[in-house]
């Protein structure tokens, strides 16, 4: 046996992974926890994306919607990162080996690396253009992205509990 095998198989021997696996209410707890948490992110995420679009809230300045909303998302994900880590612990060889949970997890990479182009890219000049209706192409590029892989963070998740066997 490999040494991620046997770490995966050691996380979910665990004292945590058996009771969140054993238990009749804790992981249906988790989970609920987890959906409502990326509900939230999702949510947060899309409502400034959409704006970052120039689709929504044209009105409102893109920073003021930042720091309205992000201590939100950040929360929530903080929230979601957890409740996942809980649940992975439940089956955590089953969900490596699980192809939509890695794409999941790559999905989430890639929606943290077009946050990172965003900050060192578009906005690093949010203070020029937050308050124009249409922010400038990069900030819409890094909105609809965003957008997209947000969905298919959550379609990814979906298709987890559907194919784990």
């Amino acid at each position: 046996m490999n040494a991620i095998a046997a770490l995966l198989k050691a996380i979910q021997a665990s004292g945590l992974g058996t009771a969140v696996r054993e238990s009749d209410w804790l992981f249906p707890v988790i989970e609920t926890v987890h959906v409502l948490a990326l509900v939230t992110v999702v949510g947060t995420v899309g409502r400034l994306d959409l704006r970052l679009c120039g689709l929504l809230g044209r009105g409102r300045s893109v920073a003021d919607l930042a720091r309205e909303l992000l201590p939100w998302t950040w929360t929530a994900f903080g929230l979601a990162a957890l409740s996942g880590l809980l649940m992975f612990s439940s089956a955590a060889s089953k969900y490596a080996a699980n192809p939509f949970f890695e794409i999941k997890l790559a999905l989430l990479a890639m929606a943290g690396v077009n946050m990172l182009a965003f900050q060192f890219g578009a906005g690093r000049s949010m203070a020029r253009w937050s308050a124009a209706a249409r922010p400038p192409v990069g900030a819409r590029v890094a909105g609809l992205l965003s957008l997209a892989l947000w969905v298919a963070v959550v379609a990814a998740g979906r298709w987890i509990g559907y194919t784990m066997h």
